[in-house]
């Protein structure tokens, strides 16, 4: 029965994951974007780290999912009118650098793997007290790196996104008569 609900979750997340990337709609991206992060915890929760699992839902898929609906709603993205037309070279160079990525994915995992076998899990590598002092103690540079790359990336993307008003473009045209 464990291996059918991880089976059953793991497509969900593989599929959610896709239609992340291939829809044009930001909004249903975001959705399958939710999907792929509850997918996600019930694979924490299978793994014996619950706590993990409610983080993932939490700050994941309730904090940074709205974010993104914040921001997507602010920004007023629409549709392209005109279909841009196809880059060939831009798709085959994409197709290169994901086979050379998978390549490189299977390697690692070979090497990891294939060898030795694994240690299972103990409690203390998914306790909340040993999470909570490698994250505060040997990651928490990174931590805070990423939040700040979110916190600038969510700026930037408002700011180059910003339509300019009415009254600004008057005022630039009025500027710009002798």
């Amino acid at each position: 029965m464990e291996t059918a609900v991880f089976l059953l979750f793991a497509f969900l997340a593989v599929a959610s994951a896709g239609v992340v990337v291939a829809h044009k709609n930001p909004v249903y991206a975001t959705m399958g974007l939710v999907l792929t992060l509850f997918s996600t915890a019930v694979l924490f929760v299978l793994l014996g780290a619950p706590f993990i699992a409610t983080l993932q839902i939490l700050v994941y898929a309730g904090a940074i999912v709205v974010l993104f609906l914040f921001v997507l709603m602010l920004l007023n993205i629409t549709r392209e009118e005109t279909p841009q037309p196809g880059q060939p070279v831009q798709r085959w160079a994409a197709i290169l650098a994901a086979a050379v990525f998978s390549g490189m994915a299977g390697m690692l995992l070979w090497r990891s793997y294939g060898q030795a076998s694994q240690q299972p899990l103990t409690e203390q590598l998914v306790s909340l007290k040993g999470l909570a002092g490698d994250l505060f103690a040997e990651y928490l540079l990174p931590f805070e790196i990423v939040g700040l790359l979110l916190l600038v990336a969510v700026i930037a993307a408002t700011v180059l996104a910003r339509r300019p008003d009415t009254d600004e473009l008057n005022a630039t045209s009025q500027e710009r008569k002798p």
